[in-house]
């Protein structure tokens, strides 16, 4: 201890001295030290005898008190002898004596006959590369080797299943006209731009750029690409300038389609049922940036049948139809709204609408309408902006489904799309809308719309006390308008749980298609409808986890609704795709295995 506080301050005196101090292994009855050589002053620093001397005179202190332990004390303390192979520790340098090796500590050794357990020797030598330890394997980062690309990649990997069940025949086909084949630099295979994206969205990769950098190094990326180890990646400028300046924009829907039929052509579709709902994906802007301003309301699609039924019962009643300025230049002869609204519009990104819902923050963002079969593929898409309905949306996204797969018997869907028009359409396309349940929002101390009962003949509702209320009026939002007479409600003993107004007269609004409403109540209600409304949790539910938590789906990078849109159908076409490989992998097993199960495959005792 004295010796060491001594060569501390020697090493503090001179300031620049350095020093390497070996680990001490210790036993029960033997003590050995490793020391490493003092180097001498730093060049930099002004040298002196008397600097210098400190360390010196400390180190021939320590060294006495090495020889008087070794002549009175059973311990023996031995430096570090390098091994066969490792001669590490016999090139260190002796800056004390000038030699290049540590000198020889044969004269430090007990004269007896008894060996030295054999040890691990730990040496610190920051130059070359830090801690050494006896039996660790040599640095091989720059061994030079012949490798086989294709023996790296695990048989079992994703990217050889999906390479097993992808082609890319009609890519070429379809993009050739796009690419100059006798002027110009050769250009960088489409194929191999494309396969890059595949990557971005199988793995959840956020960017393009993190996706150049993770194929730079990643043995099964380069293998699904066709390049070698030392082949240069195309840059991921390259492949954003591909699809937003080169490729055609239907190229990613072409791309969704494809997969898809191919996973009807492996029958892995169910069509039978579909679960429709939404999504939101948030925006790449600035929620803090944005300016009100008024904007027109669409029209609905069903705005022209519904002015025209609605005028039918107003002719009826004696009442006025219902005209608007441009009924002759909507394209269902319905009349345009040209009512307007104020929005919140982002000056970042005009496209996506602000997002307000329960607890959750306001922000900017895109909303994804789905649908998908019963396994989870995905069958349709329609992006729009956050703020858009999701009832408004559905036309699109139902018709494009149903076009497509006109087998489908069942549409399940959540509570944002219990209305009148999406229960008539369904019902009258001859198939069985599913929806859930929705809370009655009235007073409960009052009568429930319910316990009216409906008079078919005469167009009327009659109140659990007996009374008529007669149909009035049709609004132009198809809203059935029944009334009861004042003087009747007037002396009735129920007028307190009634809910009559003011005057003594009790409303009651019903819809004009609300006989489909009521039937999907029914349907509601039956075994069938429950088993199938309880699989929205297995089905789109998960999709919509799936593609946030594995695939990179909670926010987008991209601005505009039409590279959104791109964007999100290339997300999809990739998750049916990883679907499609895992199915038809583990398909081609079970073949594999089936004649073991099915089949004698052991010989028979006269071919033996």
């Amino acid at each position: 201890g004295i010796a060491l506080y001594a060569v501390l301050r020697g090493i503090d005196a001179a300031h620049a001295a350095r020093s390497r101090l070996f680990s001490i292994h210790s036993t029960q009855q033997n003590c050995r030290l490793t020391a490493a050589a003092i180097y001498p002053c730093d060049p930099s620093h002004s040298f002196s005898p008397r600097n210098f001397s400190y360390p010196v005179l400390s180190c021939i202190i320590l060294y006495l008190i090495i020889l008087f332990l070794e002549k009175n004390v059973n311990t023996h303390l031995l430096p570090a002898t390098p091994k066969e192979g490792n001669d590490f520790c016999a090139k260190l340098p002796n800056r004390l004596t000038g030699s290049g090796k540590m000198k020889s500590s044969a004269h430090l050794r007990p004269k007896t006959g008894k060996k030295l357990c054999k040890r691990p020797c730990f040496c610190y030598y920051r130059r070359n590369g830090g801690v050494y330890m006896e039996g660790w394997r040599k640095d091989a980062r720059h061994e030079p080797i012949i490798v086989d690309l294709e023996a790296l990649v695990p048989k079992e990997h994703l990217l050889r299943k999906i390479e097993k069940v992808m082609d890319y025949e009609w890519l070429y086909e379809r993009l050739d006209p796009y690419y100059c084949h006798d002027n110009g630099r050769p250009g960088t295979d489409p194929v191999v731009l494309i396969k890059m994206v595949l990557i971005q969205h199988l793995f959840g990769i956020p960017s393009l750029r993190q996706t150049y950098q993770r194929i730079q190094d990643t043995l099964s990326y380069r293998w699904f690409l066709g390049y070698g180890l030392l082949d240069n990646i195309p840059h991921f400028a390259t492949v954003s300038y591909a699809f937003c300046k080169r490729f055609p924009d239907e190229l990613t829907s072409e791309i969704f389609e494809h997969i898809l039929n191919k996973a009807l052509n492996n029958r892995m579709l169910d069509t039978s049922a579909i679960f429709i709902d939404g999504t939101h994906i948030k925006a790449s802007a600035n929620k803090k940036k944005f300016q009100k301003e008024q904007v027109a309301k669409a029209a609905k699609v069903y705005s022209g049948q519904l002015r025209r039924e609605v005028n039918e019962e107003r002719e009826k009643l004696g009442k006025k139809p219902i005209e608007d300025e441009d009924d002759e230049n909507h394209p269902q002869g319905g009349g345009g709204s040209q009512e307007t609204a104020e929005k919140t519009v982002s000056t970042t990104d005009p496209d996506c609408g602000m997002f307000v819902k329960g607890e959750h923050e306001r922000q900017f963002a895109y909303e994804a309408h789905t649908a998908c079969d019963k396994h989870g593929f995905v069958l349709g898409v329609e992006v729009t902006s956050g703020n858009v309905s999701d009832s408004v949306a559905w036309d699109a996204v139902y018709d494009k489904v149903t076009d497509r797969f006109p087998e489908v018997k069942f549409v399940t869907m959540d509570a944002g799309y219990k209305t009148p028009w999406i229960a008539k359409k369904v019902i009258e396309d001859s198939r069985i809308p599913i929806l859930p349940y929705t809370r009655y929002k009235g007073k409960k101390d009052k009568f429930k719309p319910w316990d009216f009962t409906y008079n078919v003949v005469n167009d009327s509702f009659v109140c659990p006390g007996g009374h008529e209320l007669r149909h009035t009026t049709t609004s132009k939002d198809g809203k059935r308008t029944y009334r009861s007479a004042t003087q009747v409600c007037k002396d009735c003993p129920c007028r307190s749980v009634c809910g009559a107004n003011e005057n003594g007269q009790r409303m009651l609004t019903t819809h004009i298609w609300q006989e489909f409403l009521d039937l999907v109540e029914q349907l509601r209600k039956t075994e069938r409808g429950k088993e199938i409304y309880a699989m929205r949790k297995q089905t789109i539910e998960r999709v919509f986890a799936d593609a946030k938590e594995k695939h990179a789906m909670r926010y987008t990078h991209h601005r505009g609704l039409a590279r959104v849109s791109a964007w999100v159908r290339l997300k999809y076409a990739a998750m049916n795709l990883k679907k499609l490989a895992l199915w038809k992998w583990s398909r081609s097993d079970f073949f594999v295995f089936l004649p073991y199960f099915f089949f004698d495959t052991t010989k028979t005792p006269a071919l033996a």
